[in-house]
This record gives C-alpha cells, sequence and structure tokens, in this order.
C-alpha cells in the first residue's frame, strides 16, 4: 500500500490520538460572559449582606445632607421642596417659621438618598415680609430656607406659560435678530476688520462659556445630588463633543473627491455652530427667567429680562461674522437667528415648570462647551497674511468682546 492510501486510511479511522481544531467561541459570549460573572458575584455577596462589612457603620451617627430646591409661597402655605444628597435616609421632624413652630404636611415621610419631598407649611405670611424657614429633622440637624421678601407665586396656567414663551421671544428671539443687523456693516469691511471683529466674536464667546461655567457652578454650590458640579463639566463635554462630531460629518460631505475631508470649516459652517452654541446658552437664560418668575421674584425676572435682552444683542454679530466673505441669503440668516434665539422660549418654560437645580447646571455647561467648541474653530479664521493668529488686531478683538460681555452682564445683575 502507498503513504498516500495510507495517509487517506489514518484520516477516515478517525483515531483519537489525532488533534482536531476547536471552533473559536462567539465574540457575544466573550462580552457577557465577565458580565455575568460580575452579576453572579455581587448578587453572592448582596444575598450574603457583605461577610464582615455589616459592623462597619456601628456606633456611626447617620449623616444627612439637604438641601432646598424650590421655595413656593400661596395664601396661608409655603411650599418647601428639598432633597436629601446623603448617604442616609433623612425625617423631617419640626418646622419653624422665624422662630415660630407651624404645622405641616410632607409628601414623604422619610427621604432616601436623592429622592425630594415637598414641605408644606400652614402659616399666613405677609407680603414683603422676610422670612426664614427652618425644617428639624428627626435627629436636631437643621434645613434652612429663606425668604427675602414674601410674594404669591404665580399660577402655572396656560396664560402663564404665554407669558414665559413671549419673554424668551423678548430675550432671545430680537436681541439675536437685532445684532444681525450688522451684517451689511460685517460685508462691506476690509481684511483687517474682518479679522478685528472675528476677534471680539471669540471674546464674546469665551465670556460666555466662563459665564455658563460660573452659574452652572453657583447653581449647585453645595448640592451634590446627580454629580454636583460634574454636572456641568459632563455637560460641556457632551456639547463640545457633539458639535465637534457635526462639524467633522458636514466637513466630510463637503469634501470634493476621494482625498481627506477640508482642515478648515466652511464659514456657513462656523455661522451654523455659532448659532447652535449661542442657542444652547439661551436655553439656560430662559431657564433663569423662567424660574425667577416662578417662585415669584417678580422684579429680578424684570431685571433679567432688561440686562440679557442688551446682553444678547451682541450675539447676533458673532453669528454673521463668520459669514464675511460669504453672505447668506434672507432665509438662512432667519433660520440662523431662530437656532440661536428660540431656545430661551423653551428655557423660559421649562425654568417656569420643571426647575431642578442640577438640570439648569447641566443644560448652562451643554451651553459653555457648545461656544468654547465653536470659540476654538473660529482661531483659523484669525489668521493675518503672515500667519499670526494672535496679531495686534485680533487680541484687541478679543478683550474688546469680552469687555462688552462683561458690561452688559452687569446689567443682568443690577
Amino acid at each position: 500500500m502507498s503513504t498516500e492510501a495510507r495517509h487517506r486510511n489514518r484520516a477516515g479511522s478517525g483515531r483519537p490520538d489525532e488533534p482536531r481544531a476547536r471552533r473559536p467561541l462567539p465574540r457575544w459570549l466573550l462580552g457577557l460572559g465577565p458580565l455575568a460573572l460580575i452579576a453572579l458575584v455581587l448578587g453572592f455577596l448582596a444575598l450574603l449582606n457583605g461577610p464582615a462589612l455589616g459592623s462597619l457603620g456601628e456606633r456611626v451617627p447617620p449623616r444627612e445632607e439637604v438641601v432646598v430646591e424650590d421655595v413656593r409661597l400661596s395664601p396661608g402655605v409655603i411650599e418647601v421642596t428639598v432633597r436629601n444628597t446623603g448617604p442616609d435616609p433623612v425625617s423631617i421632624a419640626q418646622v419653624n417659621v422665624s422662630d415660630y413652630f407651624a404645622t405641616f404636611t410632607q409628601t414623604r415621610d422619610t427621604i432616601a438618598p436623592l429622592e425630594s419631598s415637598t414641605v408644606s407649611v400652614d402659616y399666613h405670611w405677609v407680603d414683603g415680609d422676610p422670612y426664614e424657614i427652618a425644617l428639624v429633622t428627626s435627629i436636631g440637624g437643621k434645613v434652612i430656607a429663606e425668604v427675602d421678601a414674601a410674594a404669591a407665586t404665580p399660577e402655572r396656567d396656560g396664560s402663564f406659560f404665554t407669558l414665559m414663551a413671549l419673554l424668551g421671544v423678548y430675550v432671545g428671539v430680537i436681541p439675536v435678530a437685532l445684532g444681525m443687523l450688522w451684517m451689511p456693516f460685517v460685508r462691506r469691511s476690509t481684511g483687517p476688520w474682518v479679522r478685528l471683529l472675528l476677534g471680539v466674536t471669540v471674546g464674546l464667546l469665551a465670556f460666555l462659556a466662563l459665564d455658563a461655567v460660573a452659574e452652572g457652578f453657583a447653581l449647585v454650590a453645595g448640592n451634590s445630588a446627580f454629580g454636583g458640579p460634574l454636572a456641568v463639566l459632563l455637560g460641556a463635554l457632551i456639547a463640545a463633543l457633539l458639535l465637534e462630531g457635526v462639524d467633522a460629518w458636514m466637513r466630510a460631505r463637503r469634501r470634493g473627491g476621494p482625498g481627506a475631508a477640508p482642515r478648515t470649516t466652511a464659514p456657513r459652517t462656523l455661522a451654523l455652530l455659532v448659532a447652535v452654541g449661542i442657542g444652547l446658552h439661551n436655553l439656560g437664560e430662559g431657564l433663569a427667567i423662567g424660574s425667577a418668575y416662578a417662585v415669584g421674584s417678580l422684579a429680578l425676572g424684570a431685571a433679567l429680562i432688561v440686562g440679557f435682552a442688551i446682553h444678547n444683542t451682541t450675539e447676533g454679530l458673532a453669528i454673521v461674522t463668520p459669514l464675511a466673505k460669504e453672505p447668506p441669503g434672507l432665509a438662512r440668516l432667519v433660520a440662523l437667528g431662530l437656532i440661536a434665539g428660540a431656545p430661551a422660549i423653551l428655557g423660559a418654560v421649562l425654568g417656569a415648570s420643571v426647575y431642578q437645580p442640577s438640570l439648569s447646571a447641566f443644560l448652562l455647561g451643554l451651553g459653555a462647551g457648545a461656544v468654547a467648541q465653536v470659540a476654538v474653530k473660529l482661531l483659523p479664521m484669525l489668521r493675518d497674511g503672515a500667519g499670526r493668529t494672535l496679531s495686534p488686531a485680533t487680541v484687541a478683538g478679543i478683550i474688546v468682546g469680552m469687555a462688552v460681555m462683561f458690561a452688559t452682564g452687569l446689567l443682568v445683575q443690577a
């Protein structure tokens, strides 16, 4: 018998001493396997109630961390919404209003971690008087809520939300549209003037980013629920990544051939990104106005309206400046103005209805990240004939832009 025939016979006999190739495990099984093992181990530890760990918390007093999120006043009633930001449950046992005991009801007898509860206090408050509401917990801790000047909280009906929408128009849409009237001036400007105006735009956006971050941190100062200050940074990072992805997608669509996408962003795309960034920022401004009216701070709301209206007029300039060499049609200008200004309407309605500090801080972070990312995108357009980005003209423009926003921002705080 030939050697080849012997090999064929061995192959057909299926001897056990011959190794066979094993089929690899499915990739989905390799991915789910560790997750299943982790779930099994955690479930086993939970079933055993953490062996040797139960005594760690013995003789340690509970830690109470409660923050006030909202105060609303109606005739004979003060409603205080609080949230438990600590690791242990909290119970409200007493309520003092300006050192007087008051009867109250609450939506939750025990507030679990991250839960909120609304405490309704029976008290005949007087218009214009200041009050200090002290919520006393079951172990003697105090949660203080202050009312500088008592005023009835407006009813949330159809007319109220219509008013909020109008405030959004006054603060967002109209000022941005007025600022875009600088378009003819921008179109007639020469190269050095355009770079100066672009520098002003970068300064405007840089100030908006810093201002939004500062406002977001102030909102969640002392409030660690849902991440606290981390919510602001997370919002900024998400917005920057989203706009970067949108910009890369739009550049890829515009490439003329099989080569790489253009390294610089087109002026129309930049104007769109500026409008989106400013729109996200105006969403946060609308939240501030809506929440001010919702809690009865009518004077504060009026001041915010006037201040934001003047403040936002300069934002229209930031939108049209990238279009100096590529003027758009009227329809595109209207669309850009609505993208930048209309979110203030949504923000005012949200602020008046479902105001929550952590959510507001996150949205402010979105605005900060968006305008900061757009400011970075504008930097290549600042280069002069010598290739300098920070020339004397652009540096002066950046400083002027920040100074203008700072000066008009003082009107918001007045």
